[in-house]
């Protein structure tokens, strides 16, 4: 189950709120972009933009501290297509949901010898909890925010949820919350304060179970391949292993397949090339 698709869903229902927390910028005109940038296409789960009338946000959630190609070079090849393609300001913020003290969490800028690139980040078990608890569009938030009561916290969010007035509001609200405090609290705590069966009425519930459930079977088959890459090839460049993750489950099946056929590495970049094409 992805913490980090669930907040990315958030962000495309309620963008504005989004704005108005990450770059305290009121907009009547704002417009969720598409995850795709020219150039070899980007399509990550994780990563909304959203065009105000100034600029683009560009949001990007990571429970994960390890990602490919790194985040801040990811970072600065994002900046680089929006702004080639948009010709409008950029701002990047990156959202690290689970507290860690990996260095990667406090890192804000890609540098090499000749460029340096900044973005900003936020941890959100440093963010005031007020915030998100005075907003219910951000509540699922809050379970992740400062406390020195976790428990508390997540009686507070429970009751705050409970009196959201309509049902299909509360219902979803609930489904956010339950997935994103996963990431701090015991299931059985979770159940026992937020009502269960508001929760697995909830249509965005069922949809992030849904979608978890189909990850958690692509997940497989790409690390599958990989291995049996690697056996066959050794060490893998990065290109290919991008090419190997934009696979879909089923074309990821035949890849495993069609490696008892392939005795060398262009052969199964002639077979990625013809899926690319196909």
């Amino acid at each position: 189950m992805s913490f980090d698709n669930v907040c990315k869903l958030l962000a495309e229902k309620y963008p504005a709120d989004f704005v108005r927390w990450l770059i305290a910028e009121e907009s009547a005109n704002i417009k969720v972009l598409k995850t795709e940038l020219s150039l070899e296409p980007i399509r990550a789960d994780s990563v909304t933009f959203i065009q105000t009338k100034n600029r683009i946000l560009h949001i990007e959630f990571q429970t994960l501290r390890q990602s490919s190609p790194a985040i801040p070079f990811r970072m600065l090849d994002y900046s680089v297509r929006l702004k080639r393609q948009y010709k409008c300001p950029v701002v990047q913020v990156v959202i690290f949901l689970q507290e860690t003290n990996d260095e990667i969490a406090f890192t804000q800028e890609y540098v090499d010898d000749t460029t340096v690139h900044r973005y900003q980040v936020i941890r959100m078990w440093e963010q005031d909890s007020s915030v998100f608890l005075n907003n219910a569009n951000l509540l699922p938030l809050a379970t992740l925010s400062r406390t020195d009561s976790p428990q508390g916290l997540l009686s507070q969010v429970a009751e705050k949820v409970a009196t959201i007035s309509d049902r299909e509001t509360k219902q979803n609200i609930a489904g956010y919350t339950e997935i994103l405090a996963g990431l701090r609290f015991d299931k059985t705590l979770i159940r026992q304060l937020l009502s269960e069966d508001i929760m697995q009425e909830s249509v965005i519930y069922q949809d992030i179970l849904q979608k978890g459930q189909e990850q958690g079977k692509q997940q497989e088959a790409f690390s599958l391949c990989m291995s049996l890459l690697e056996e066959r090839f050794g060490e893998i460049d990065e290109s290919i292993y991008q090419k190997v993750q934009g696979l879909k489950i089923e074309q990821l099946e035949a890849l495993c397949r069609s490696l008892l056929r392939m005795s060398e590495m262009d052969d199964l970049v002639t077979w990625l090339e013809h899926q690319q094409s196909s």
